[in-house]
């Protein structure tokens, strides 16, 4: 008997069951179930800040799935304050900036002049990057959330009982500091610091928080304070809690039950998940903890350390569909990244397709799992019919060689030779948005990213002779002949072998004249291509 399949068979269903598990054992109101993503405000958005909301997002409509009304909240951090000058940005643009280091970056002008502070320019970035890959939520800001009052009984209840937050996050973490302040940071009426300021005291009958403002090193740079003593009423929205309670204060006022956490953030989290409970009398909401994308070197992708790598660079080169694929496929361990894989999840993306429309068979269980992600992908609403798939290598070979003036009858009658198109089929709008993303590959690179393929000991021995052969041949028809030869050389069959360098290059069995393909795509990117693919035997 096979093993029941819940949902569509993926990792975010299994969640969502046991979201609702254990919402039922704590007996809670299961009228609906909020999901919540983290949207930073302070730099620009990485690829990474995405996998907040798609995962999220990716339980919300999984808990939809099984009959549970849900809804995933997007909370936006804008009223932190600016602890460093983001990299990437204009050099007299990042100077303008220096002067706004510890205020709350929705009080910071747009040094791009198009919104109404810095924080919303940041932020309306990964919102828009939202919004293309299909993800719906409840939009709430920071900002607005603390001048609505909407935190303010979980404020009340976490300054009056600072001692025992304190105490939890000294167990947790062994900071002292909140031992000695409140978990408030106020913002300095007479400077307008946020991050410079230290709250003593809170009065419950007046609402009013105690502060000083006395200054804070940031990232080994001071940021002074003006000296000012003051008082803050916290109903005016003129301060904020620490990352080490908010967390738990929206989780109970937003009535929060599912949230998925970078590992960089796991201590706040852990100590959130204490004052939630211990404090706030709210039992926090079921986690689930994925590891960060890293650049080629090994570096975590961030907004701080200047190798961003946004959600619109990816739109630039693919479709908002396979950049879900890449934070939805896999959930655990840490994965390197950067543009050039872009092509690879094209091409798997369609490889999913595939699956979905049954054109390509795998186990029962495997194909309910995979044809779950590819509809997670569109987020539940997957295309009626398959589309044309033409691999992205091919289509940039084919861009690249195209007459300028007749783009698109080259590639019909290129596609219609290759197998691609039927006689006479014309290019629709699925397969435009392909071209325009091969033109923009090949307008600003030339790498081009194999594909994974298992060879023999026999095959990779005839790679690497070729290899040798490529360093010095210019010629297609001899680049054609070397391949020949190579195979003749080692016992190949020259049509096996030239399917095995066509899967390797373009991620499919056949396509056009590789003598030709080898010099337009570069002859020195071909040759690292197939380096690549020896390296990983």
């Amino acid at each position: 008997m096979s093993e029941e399949i819940v949902g569509h068979g993926t990792w975010y269903d299994m969640m969502a069951k046991k979201v609702i598990e254990r919402e039922q054992s704590l007996k809670r109101d299961m009228s609906r179930v909020r999901t919540e993503m983290g949207l930073g405000a302070s730099g620009f958005p990485h690829i990474g800040s995405l996998g907040d909301a798609s995962r999220s997002y990716a339980v919300t409509l999984a808990l939809k799935t099984l009959d549970c009304n849900s809804e995933l909240v997007a909370f936006c951090d804008d009223k932190d304050g600016l602890r460093k000058v983001p990299a990437g940005l204009p050099p007299e643009m990042a100077q303008s900036l220096e002067k706004y280091l510890g205020y709350s970056v929705s009080t910071i002008p747009d040094p791009f002049g198009c919104h109404e502070s810095y924080g919303k320019h940041m932020s309306s970035l990964l919102l828009e990057a939202l919004d293309r890959c299909g993800i719906e939520y409840k939009y709430y800001s920071a900002n607005e959330v603390y001048k609505k009052g909407l935190l303010l009984n979980e404020i009340r209840t976490l300054l009056t009982n600072a001692k025992q937050v304190g105490e939890i996050i000294k167990q947790e973490v062994g900071q002292e500091t909140y031992s000695e302040v409140l978990p408030f940071f106020a913002v300095c009426e007479k400077c307008g610091h946020l991050y410079t300021t230290r709250a003593y005291k809170f009065d419950p009958k007046t609402d009013k928080v105690t502060y000083k403002c006395e200054g804070l090193e940031i990232r080994g740079k001071l940021i002074a304070g003006c000296g000012h003593e003051g008082e803050v009423d916290i109903k005016s929205g003129e301060g904020k809690l620490t990352w080490k309670s908010e967390f738990a204060a929206r989780w109970k006022a937003l009535d929060i039950r599912f949230e998925a956490y970078g590992k960089d953030i796991a201590d706040s989290v852990r100590i959130n998940d204490r004052i939630c409970r211990e404090v706030l009398q709210y039992e926090p909401p079921n986690h689930a903890k994925y590891e960060m994308f890293l650049d080629k070197g090994g570096k975590k992708i961030s907004k701080s350390a200047g190798n961003v790598f946004t959600p619109q660079v990816w739109f630039n080169y693919g479709s908002p569909q396979s950049l879900l694929l890449l934070m939805l496929k896999r959930f655990v361990g840490t994965r390197s990244l950067d543009v050039s894989d872009i092509p690879s999840y094209m091409n798997e993306l369609d490889g999913l397709e595939d699956i979905y429309f049954g054109k390509k068979q795998v186990g029962e269980k495997e194909a309910a799992r995979l044809r779950g992600i590819y509809q997670y992908c569109y987020v539940m609403k997957p295309p009626a019919k398959p589309s044309i798939h033409v691999p992205y290598n091919l289509m940039a070979f084919l861009v690249k060689l195209a007459p300028k003036e007749c783009l698109n009858t080259y590639l019909e009658e290129k596609l219609q030779s290759y197998g691609y198109l039927q006689k006479d089929q014309k290019i629709d709008d699925e397969l435009q948005k392909r071209i325009e993303y091969a033109q923009n590959w090949t307008r600003d690179f030339e790498e081009i990213k194999e594909t994974n393929v298992e060879l023999s000991v026999t095959e990779r021995k005839a790679i690497s002779e070729l290899i040798l052969k490529l360093q010095t041949e210019n010629d297609p028809d001899a680049i054609q002949n070397a391949i020949f030869n190579s195979a003749k050389d080692n016992g190949l069959k020259p049509g096996a072998f030239f399917r095995v360098l066509y899967s390797v290059l373009m991620g499919a069995p056949q396509g056009p004249r590789l003598g030709p393909y080898v010099l337009a795509m570069g002859k020195g990117n071909v040759i690292a291509a197939l380096e690549r693919v020896l390296g990983k035997g």
